[in-house]
């Protein structure tokens, strides 16, 4: 089978590795890929939003099977250009991928079906938004409507704060036209859960949680990432938690969207929170989550590509998805000055390790040298049997690499142990 990936970080990355492990797999090419990617798949200049591109390269490279990852091109459409040219693909259609392509239409869908979630309000413009400020608790969550590389929500401490959040956001265009549109939503206090899930619009099946680490610093201070690493199982997620969010929250997220005429096949993302009210959806996206996929990916003992075409063809219910016992964790050696201002262009020295894996999300050949492309640059992944030892191994790897610019977080896990 010949294997398209559209996307060229981390995830994919962890993506393309896990596929490979399939024996009927005899070629898999990256578009765009990178640097490190090209170790194990055969990049291909082609942007993952470039939709056009991307379809016309598959046609006539008769690709078997398509994975979109990113959501930029699954919100855009890539899947329904794909499909419409004859290609099987993983991921939703563009609209089922507006679960994440605006928050606006999540929450009012949450709020239609009774999917438990923070109280919000809906703006789109400056005055009323500074009017509602005036009536807020605080802390208060200010949230860019579409795509925002994961960075578009910002947690204000007191009014100062959210003002300034909704001048960048709708006037500054500190994420362009994502954020000319806004909700400012109840904060939320608990443990945050991400749950990623195979879904082929009928059943789903979750896979292993997992706990994310947003913040640039330790002691989750700094400003919000796209993620600085993330541990795999949650220890908050128990077995009773488990069975209310299928209750209430994935089965009736899964039914909302079918209603709605928009269902959703491929990988639904669950951002919760459990409260004291009970576990709440924060945030859904449409896609394998980056750095989740990269604890998640390595504990899966199923074949992912049997699961996926599984989820394309309508027969989850039939296939076997199974994952391993062990704890995950993945550290994010990120460049210097992430998530605002940084260099790039420094050399990377991976080691030779059968101690975990190592996968590349920003960077690029030069000759023989693997350079720095990007803000966060590696993702070094660490499986062992209890959560503790995970840890210990992925900062162990971590301190193998050198990268002169690069940092990365030193409490990764730490408040899963605590919460062992």
């Amino acid at each position: 089978m010949k294997i398209m990936v559209v996307g060229g970080g981390g995830r994919e990355h962890a993506i393309i590795k896990k596929l490979k492990e399939n024996k009927t797999v005899e070629k898999i090419y990256a578009l765009p890929g990178n640097g490190g990617i090209a170790v194990d798949a055969e990049c291909v200049n082609i942007g993952a939003k470039d939709i056009e591109g991307i379809t016309k390269f598959a046609k006539e490279n008769t690709i078997d099977y398509a994975v979109v990852a990113p959501d930029d091109p699954l919100v855009l459409g890539a899947v329904d250009s794909l499909e419409a040219a004859g290609i099987p693909c993983f991921g939703p259609r563009a609209n089922a991928a507006i679960i994440e392509g605006s928050k606006i239409f999540s929450k009012n869908l949450m709020k239609k079906y009774g999917i438990p979630t923070a109280a919000y309000e809906v703006f789109d413009n400056v005055t009323d938004s500074l009017e509602y400020l005036e009536t807020c608790k605080y802390p208060t969550v200010v949230k860019a409507d579409g795509l925002a590389l994961g960075k578009g929500v910002i947690i204000a401490e007191n009014k100062e704060e959210a003002v300034k959040a909704v001048f960048s956001m709708m006037e500054d265009k500190i994420f362009g036209d994502s954020g000319t549109r806004i909700v400012i939503e109840e904060f939320l206090t608990g443990p945050e859960i991400s749950v990623l899930s195979f879904t082929d619009g009928n059943v789903v099946v979750p896979m292993i949680s997992s706990m994310d680490h947003k913040r640039a610093l330790d002691n989750d201070e700094g400003l919000n990432t796209g993620g600085m690493g993330t541990v795999a199982p949650n220890p908050y997620y128990t077995k009773e938690v488990a069975d209310e969010c299928m209750e209430k929250i994935f089965l009736p997220t899964i039914k909302a969207m079918n209603e709605e005429g928009r269902t959703f096949k491929g990988c639904l993302y669950f951002g919760l929170m459990i409260t004291s009210d009970g576990p709440k959806v924060i945030e859904y996206n449409c896609r394998f989550g980056d750095p989740e996929t990269q604890v998640v990916l390595p504990l899966l003992e199923s074949d992912l590509l049997t699961v996926m075409q599984a989820v394309t063809n309508g027969t989850l219910a039939d296939t076997e998805v199974k994952f391993s016992d062990e704890n995950a964790c993945c550290v994010i050696l990120a460049s210097k000055g992430y998530p605002v201002k940084y260099e790039s262009g420094f050399e990377i020295v991976l080691p030779e390790t059968d101690d975990g894996v190592i996968y590349v999300a920003g960077a690029k050949k030069d000759g023989d040298k693997l350079l720095s492309a990007g803000g966060r640059v590696l993702g070094v992944t660490a499986t062992a049997p209890t959560l503790k030892e995970a840890i210990d191994k992925a900062y162990a790897l971590t301190a193998k690499v050198k990268f002169d610019n690069g940092y990365c977080r030193k409490d990764i896990g730490k408040r899963a142990l605590m919460g062992k």
